[in-house]
């Protein structure tokens, strides 16, 4: 059932009887639906000034976030968070003097070798190939060793004094302490992998 919205009238006191419009009345609208007309409301400013603030907020957005590839997703920064939280815990490894426990502790850590893995490819990929399959220097990823014994430890020291004879340099004068356990460890999980490349040379590694 509808009801149509009637105008008010108020006497002027004459006893006419004429009509007069009251503020009410004047707030209609003059369209009309099945004899219901509306009242002219407008929206809180409040409202409108909070629409019209979203509404600029989100071409900032777009044009921060997806125009210029200036702004950081949540994923991004969630991922810069947890890779400084990894490199934290890694740094507590220097408390200790390197070792096979230490640098096995760090090698056990997948998250962690994946950002040593960017350290290897910028450093060591141009002698060893961004797998360790081996180019100009040996396959790093077969169970053959040219220097020591294939330990941790013994990466440790061909890694941090070089190989002068064969070209290799001595990281630790060019990597901060943690880059150069980190790059160890990663090569020690590269041990084994057996990636296709290079001729195996040397001797046999020692097992663990």
């Amino acid at each position: 059932m509808t009801t149509s919205v009637q105008p008010e009238t108020l006497s002027d006191g004459s006893g006419a009887g004429e009509p007069t419009t009251t503020p009410n009345t004047a707030r209609l609208l003059e369209h009309e639906y099945d004899g219901i007309r509306e009242y002219d409301n407008p929206l809180p400013r409040w409202w409108v000034w909070l629409f019209w603030g979203s509404f600029f907020f989100s071409i900032g957005y777009v044009v921060h976030y997806h125009l210029t590839g200036q702004g950081k997703s949540v994923l991004v920064l969630y991922e810069e968070d947890a890779r400084a939280a990894r490199e934290q815990r890694a740094k507590e490894s220097l408390k200790e003097a390197p070792s096979e426990a230490v640098l096995g502790r760090l090698m056990a850590d997948k998250a962690l070798m994946l950002d040593a893995k960017v350290t290897f490819v910028a450093r060591c990929a141009q002698c060893h190939a961004a797998e360790g399959q081996g180019m100009i220097g040996p396959n790093l990823t077969d169970e053959r060793c040219i220097h020591g014994d294939g330990s941790l430890m013994a990466t440790y020291q061909v890694v941090s004094h070089g190989v002068p004879t064969k070209g290799m340099p001595a990281w630790e004068l060019q990597l901060t302490p943690i880059e150069l356990r980190k790059l160890v460890a990663y090569v020690g999980s590269l041990r084994g992998t057996n990636v296709s490349g290079k001729a195996p040379e040397g001797n046999e590694c020692k097992k663990p």
